[in-house]
C-alpha cells in the first residue's frame, strides 16, 4: 500500500508561477518509492488570479484564506489539511524544483535522518543570480543557528523541507511570518531530531519577479532561533 507525501504550497499572489510549479509536480513520479501525492495550496488571500490557476488543477487542494496572515499563518494551516505520513513545504515560486522530491524522499526513507532539508550551497557557493544580500543574509543565518542550537545547517532558510508529518504536528507552532522555517528548526533540534541535507537545485528570483523576504526577516529570524533554542 501507497504512503503519502502531503506538499503544501503557501502562496501569495503567485498567479504567475503556480500553474506551472504545479504541473512541475504533477510530472514527478513517487511511485517507485511507494510514495502518492497529495497537493495542498494555501491562498495567503491573494489579489491577484492564483486560486482561478490553482483551481485548474482538479488533483489540487486549494484552501484560501478570508485574510492575509503571512507565510507562517498559510503553512499552518496547510498542516492541518494534510492527512499524508510525511509532508513537505514547497514556495509556490520557481526557486525550487520538484524534481528534488526524490533524493529528499530517499533519504528521509533510509532511516538516517529524522527531517530532510534540500540546501541550496551544499558544494556550491553562491548562485549567479542570486543577490549578494540574499546570499550573505542566508548564510549568516546558519552561523545565528549555530550559536543558538549548536547546530550547523548550510542552509537554514531553505524553502524545500521534508518531515514526518506526525513530528512536525507535534510541535507547537507559532510564527506567522518567514520566521516559521526558523521556529521549526529550532523546535526540531531541540527535540534532538536528526536533520539532514541533501543538495537540491535553485533558480532564484528577484524583487522585479516577486521576491518577498527583506533584511527585516533576518532580524526577526535570529531573534526568533534565540527565542526557540530551547525548544
Amino acid at each position: 500500500m501507497l504512503k503519502t507525501l502531503s506538499i503544501v504550497i503557501p502562496a501569495y499572489n503567485e498567479e504567475r508561477y503556480i500553474g506551472t510549479l504545479l504541473e512541475q509536480i504533477q510530472a514527478v513520479d513517487l511511485s517507485p518509492l511507494g510514495i502518492d501525492k497529495q497537493v495542498i495550496v494555501v491562498d495567503d488571500h491573494s489579489s491577484d488570479g492564483t486560486s482561478d490557476v490553482v483551481r485548474r488543477f482538479p488533483g489540487a487542494d486549494l484552501h484560501r484564506l478570508a485574510r492575509n496572515g503571512g507565510k507562517g499563518g498559510a503553512v499552518r494551516a496547510g498542516m492541518e489539511r494534510a492527512t499524508g505520513e510525511f509532508l513537505i513545504i514547497q514556495d509556490a515560486d520557481l526557486e525550487y524544483d520538484p524534481r528534488d522530491y526524490v533524493p529528499m524522499v530517499e533519504a528521509l526513507l533510509s532511516g538516517r535522518a529524522d527531517v530532510i532539508y534540500g540546501s541550496r550551497y551544499m558544494n556550491r557557493g553562491r548562485h549567479p543570480n542570486q543577490s549578494l544580500p540574499a546570499y550573505l543574509g542566508g548564510r549568516s543565518l546558519s552561523l545565528a543557528a549555530l550559536a543558538c542550537t549548536g547546530r550547523y545547517l548550510t542552509d537554514t532558510v531553505t524553502a524545500l523541507k521534508l518531515f514526518p508529518r506526525e513530528l512536525l504536528m507535534s510541535l507547537t507552532l507559532t510564527a506567522s511570518g518567514f520566521e516559521l522555517d526558523h521556529e521549526i528548526t529550532a523546535k526540531v533540534l531541540a527535540l534532538g531530531k536528526r536533520i539532514v541535507e541533501v543538495p537540491v537545485r535553485y533558480y532564484p528570483r528577484s524583487r522585479a519577479e516577486g521576491k518577498k523576504i527583506g533584511w527585516r526577516d533576518w532580524v526577526t529570524g535570529v531573534r526568533t532561533f534565540y527565542r526557540f533554542r530551547n525548544g
